[in-house]
């Protein structure tokens, strides 16, 4: 195990991902001047190329969108298999920001102390950065964990008790136990993890030999983190509630993506019209009647 939280981040984004990742990272960096490209979600576990690849594509300079990130669709056909990917594009900096706990925003840090791989990088220099911002969600979603958790339990204990909190305060309904799947998919990823983060933090810990651990939180500095994450959690819904209404009208290839949706759910193809593509909103009543009618007549047939 790498002995400093830095080290282990980085070795941890070096991971090796599918050439077909690499590739679609390296397609999407090159137009937006990247600095570097995170992939993340259930295909980095799998090394499916199945469903859609997530990315979030890191760029430098100042950030463009006052609400943010930036979200996209894209399609790719690579030997003969099309290849789709969800694509949120950000500045480093605001990234970091936000990763190290310094905006109202929750997403950055609860996302991204869970397993990521930077699929491309413009360097060794941008590597280390990008690498050193990751470390700085792992930071603040320990310090927030040991405030929320028992006074003493184990690292998953803490861990439940940060995802529940995070899950809750966002705008999405996520299953009941969904913070137990994370831990089991991710054991590797996590084993270890909380005391290198609570040390790179500067907070101090006792451990026993049955894995139990004791945050050394005063009285004062849990009332101070759990302060500053009251603030977070009561703007959480109300900001990513913003985000989804931004990304209605901004979510480049919104009715590609849900036309590949919908037909993957339900079977109904949904042709992608130059209209339907500049204004997926007000497409939107008119495609749900499509399906409606599709999904209607499908029955009918079935039932003669």
């Amino acid at each position: 195990m790498n002995d400093t939280l830095d080290a282990r981040i980085a070795a941890a984004l070096d991971r090796p991902v599918e050439l077909e990742v690499q590739a679609f990272a390296a397609r999407l960096a090159l137009p937006a001047k990247a600095l570097g490209v995170l992939f993340y979600g259930s295909n980095l576990r799998t090394g499916s190329l199945e469903g859609v690849l997530d990315f979030y594509v890191l760029t430098e300079g100042e950030q463009a969108e006052k609400i943010w990130p930036r979200v996209s669709y894209h399609e790719w056909e690579r030997g003969g298999v099309i290849l789709r990917a969800k694509v949120a594009t950000m500045a480093l900096e605001t990234f970091r920001t936000a990763a190290a706990g310094e905006l109202i925003d929750t997403t950055i840090w609860a996302r991204f102390v869970q397993p990521s791989a930077l699929a491309w990088r413009r360097g060794d220099a941008a590597a280390d950065t990008i690498a050193a911002a990751v470390a700085r969600a792992a930071c603040t979603a320990a310090r927030l964990a040991v405030a929320l958790g028992p006074e003493a339990g184990t690292p998953e204990d803490y861990w439940r008790a940060l995802f529940r909190a995070t899950y809750a305060a966002e705008f999405r309904v996520e299953k009941a136990g969904r913070e137990d799947s994370i831990l089991s998919a991710n054991h590797d990823h996590f084993d270890g993890l909380l005391p290198l983060a609570l040390l790179a933090g500067g907070i101090g810990f006792a451990r026993g030999p049955d894995g139990v651990i004791r945050p050394a939180l005063t009285a004062d500095e849990r009332a101070r983190l759990l302060g500053w994450w009251k603030r977070r959690q009561r703007l959480g819904k109300p900001y990513n509630l913003m985000r989804l209404l931004k990304a209605s009208t901004t979510f480049d290839g919104a009715a590609r993506y849900a036309a590949w949706k919908i037909e993957r759910h339900t079977g109904v193809h949904v042709p992608v019209t130059p209209w339907r593509e500049r204004h997926p909103v007000l497409a939107a009543p008119g495609v749900l009647w499509l399906v409606w009618r599709a999904r209607k007549a499908a029955g009918e047939k079935e039932a003669a």
